[in-house]
């Protein structure tokens, strides 16, 4: 999320969170422009008028990287050039402000939706499966309960199996911006998991000093 409206912004991302999204927020144009150089995300929720570096010109940047990431642009500006231009420098769709929550949570989804369709929509390691777009797990065919952080780090894990995860990088993916969270708290959720899957022979080996990896 890339809005300098705290207000706004606060509400929106309440919205993402109890829609059991990872969500992050900044209100500056060239600290989210440094953030999407180095971090992945599936969706740029992004407002055009903001401090230090325009939208269109974050939209610009993105796109000649051919990052793969949906952008949804929210914007207090109406005219039809304006959104002619952001859909034309690369933007999925467009939300004029002000807008009912309704329409932003459906415009959310559909863009997941879509940009999910393009990768693995189901990942599967022996007798765990999951779901993606669904947001569901099962085990031996039967429902796995995964909350949102357990669920998540699973997916880094079984998108890039059979290579090692960093500690960080697992934490950068399960962790929003403000958590009272830390490298340290991956443990915890790793052994969690372990103890769902102790019963199967699917593992989740320590590689001591480097990261963690599914077998």
């Amino acid at each position: 999320m890339v809005e300098d409206d705290a207000l706004l912004a606060d509400g929106l991302m309440r919205s993402l969170r109890q829609a059991d999204y990872t969500a992050d927020w900044t209100a500056d144009g060239e600290e989210a422009e440094s953030i999407l150089r180095v971090q992945e995300f599936d969706l740029v929720i992004l407002d055009l008028t903001l401090p230090h570096m325009d939208g269109l010109e974050i939209l610009r940047l993105l796109r000649s990287r051919k990052a793969p990431i949906a952008v949804l642009i929210i914007t207090a500006r109406s005219e039809v050039d304006d959104r002619i231009k952001g859909l034309d420098l690369g933007a999925d769709d467009y939300l004029t402000k002000p807008f009912e929550m309704g329409e932003f949570d459906a415009r959310v989804r559909a863009l997941l939706r879509r940009s999910r369709a393009h990768g693995l929509k189901v990942l599967s390691c022996g007798p765990l499966t999951l779901d993606i777009a669904a947001r569901r797990a099962f085990l031996n065919d039967r429902p796995l309960d995964l909350p949102r952080r357990e669920f998540h780090l699973l997916e880094v894990l079984m998108s890039r199996r059979g290579r090692i995860i960093s500690k960080d990088q697992i934490f950068d993916s399960i962790s929003d911006f403000h958590d009272e969270m830390n490298p340290s708290t991956v443990e915890i959720y790793i052994h969690r998991i372990r103890k769902k899957l102790e019963a199967t022979d699917v593992t989740i080996r320590t590689v001591r000093g480097v990261g963690y990896t599914l077998e």
